[in-house]
């Protein structure tokens, strides 16, 4: 696994994670603007879409993704260098109070369509306004254990936090030593 600096400013990085061309964050905003991954992907998630979301069509559901996407790449991409990343990232774990080393964090779509957005982007903190995005899903459900491709984020985040963990890369200048 490698990592990319996404603003070039160092405080916002992106697991390339072996074998694989694409960071992180590039291959969420390609799949949420794929109208044919998104139609096969809520077309597999139909149950959990009308249950949890209300939505009446998959063309509704791909036509919001799309649009919510677009919105998120533009604030995420568009981060100014005086811009606090903690007002994007939230803890993963919506009721934690205290922080921890590398800590789990979600960055969410805005509220656009009437409901709250289902897109979701995972990193670790380093420290206040240091990321490192470990990738993201379409969360259609109350708990990421739920489905299959949301637990298998959870997996990716607790994966790069171990390796991250291992390296003594706990902090953003350990994580630039690592990376150098």
């Amino acid at each position: 696994m490698r990592f990319e600096d996404i603003l070039g400013d160092e405080r916002l990085w992106a697991v390339v994670y072996d074998g694989r061309q694409q960071n992180a964050l590039t291959e969420l905003f390609s799949q949420w603007t794929d109208l044919d991954y998104l139609y096969a992907f809520f077309e597999k998630n139909w149950s959990d879409l009308n249950a949890y979301f209300r939505i009446t069509s998959i063309e509704q559901a791909v036509i919001e993704t799309g649009l919510d996407a677009m919105s998120l790449k533009a604030v995420i991409l568009d981060i100014r260098p005086e811009a606090n990343l903690d007002q994007i990232f939230r803890p993963l774990e919506n009721g934690r109070i205290q922080e921890m080393v590398l800590s789990k964090e979600k960055a969410k779509g805005t509220r656009q369509f009437g409901h709250p957005s289902w897109l979701r982007i995972y990193a670790l903190k380093f420290e206040p306004d240091a990321y490192l995005i470990t990738g993201g899903a379409i969360k259609l459900t109350r708990t990421m254990e739920e489905r299959e491709h949301t637990h298998r984020e959870l997996m990716n985040l607790e994966r790069v936090r171990r390796f991250l963990l291992e390296a003594g890369a706990v902090d953003i200048e350990g994580f630039k030593d690592l990376n150098s």
